[in-house]
Order: C-alpha cells, then sequence, then structure tokens
C-alpha cells in the first residue's frame, strides 16, 4: 500500500502577493504557447516519428525538468 500525502517540496511563505505576476508565471507554465503545452506536444509527436533515434529525444525534450 501507499499514502499519498499533500505537501509542497519547500517551504513557501508568502509576504507581499502580487496577483499581475502570477498571472505572468502562470500562463508561461499553462496557458497555450506555455511550457506545460509544448512538452505535451513533444510527447504526442513522438508516437507518429519513423525514426527511432528522433523518438528518444522527443521523449527526452518532452519530459525534461529543469530543477
Amino acid at each position: 500500500m501507499w499514502t499519498y500525502t499533500k505537501a509542497l517540496q519547500y517551504p513557501v511563505n508568502i509576504k507581499n502577493p502580487n496577483p499581475a505576476m502570477a498571472k505572468v508565471i502562470i500562463t508561461q507554465i499553462g496557458g497555450p504557447d506555455g511550457e506545460l503545452s509544448a512538452g505535451v506536444r513533444y510527447l504526442s509527436q513522438r508516437y507518429s516519428m519513423p525514426y527511432n533515434e528522433v523518438v528518444g529525444i522527443l521523449n527526452d525534450v518532452g519530459t525534461y525538468v529543469p530543477y
């Protein structure tokens, strides 16, 4: 069995919330031109790629996490 604990990896203490900056960050991550959309496109394109060498590259780029 396993237990799911919903917790942040690092503690966060927001002293001065900035809704305008939050909107910019969210659009970069999840908007139509954001990182999440790009990653999903790379992963979906790997299934129609006829060259195995390129399939590996598309998989690596689509699953890259920069931290």
